[in-house]
């Protein structure tokens, strides 16, 4: 579904991502791990189209996706959740979700708004709430709802669990689980390692721009390397 091949992105003069080569097989769950600056977060940018690649290629059903413009790259089926959350804080939870869909003609963005709220009752409860009154495990769950709304065939998470309380933490994996049994690809970054190789089928691992191992996520979660350096010995 998804190949990145040798691909290369710098800022500047930093070389953040230095040839790397990832599949993502459709209905899969695959998880980037490593530290902080590794370049996880860079090539979910790059895939997205909001960092340009200075080499490499990157393909949707071996499509070139690299040569898009980011509206292009939402409309051929990628959907990118960032770090951070982003929800727009002055708009209710209605207008971030309906920003989510604006792809989407009228009578289909209104059953997908209500397939959101049914997803994350509690967006529902909030619907007329401006983003920046709700709680931070709110703003996630608005973020990932608002991603979902242009109806995705690749989701993309970047840390969707920093800073929530571990209740909100297990909530958001469950839905992320849901959505995969129902035909979603996901593409996780995450800094909850253990958690991201549990519910994953295949993983990265990235130490300073590049693929420093790369296997079924199970076997990973047995790799002393990995066991000691991201899951706590």
């Amino acid at each position: 579904m998804l190949a990145l091949s040798d691909v290369h992105l710098s800022y500047g003069h930093v070389r953040a991502v230095k040839g790397v080569t990832i599949r993502v097989q459709a209905g899969e769950i695959v998880t980037l791990i490593g530290a902080n600056g590794a370049g996880k977060s860079s090539i979910l940018k790059a895939i997205s189209g909001v960092q340009r690649i200075g080499a490499g290629a990157i393909t949707l059903d071996g499509v070139p996706l690299h040569t898009l413009p980011p509206h292009r790259i939402v409309a051929a089926g990628v959907s990118h959740c960032p770090e951070g959350r982003r929800v727009f804080y002055d708009l209710t939870v209605r207008e971030n979700l309906l920003m989510g869909g604006y792809l989407l003609e009228k009578k289909e963005l209104a059953e997908r708004l209500e397939w959101a709220v049914g997803l994350f009752p509690r967006l529902g409860e909030r619907i007329d709430q401006s983003g920046g009154t709700l709680s931070g495990g709110e703003q996630q769950m608005l973020a990932i709802a608002r991603a979902l709304m242009c109806k995705p065939r690749l989701l993309m998470l970047d840390e969707p669990s920093l800073g929530l309380a571990p209740l909100m933490v297990e909530r958001i994996f469950e839905t992320i689980v849901e959505l995969n049994r129902g035909g979603l690809t996901v593409l996780l970054v995450e800094q909850n390692a253990h958690v991201a190789l549990e519910i994953s089928r295949h993983a990265y691992v990235l130490e300073t721009g590049r693929v420093s191992l790369e296997g079924e996520s199970r076997a990973l979660l047995a790799d002393e390397r990995v066991r000691k350096a991201y899951l706590g010995g």
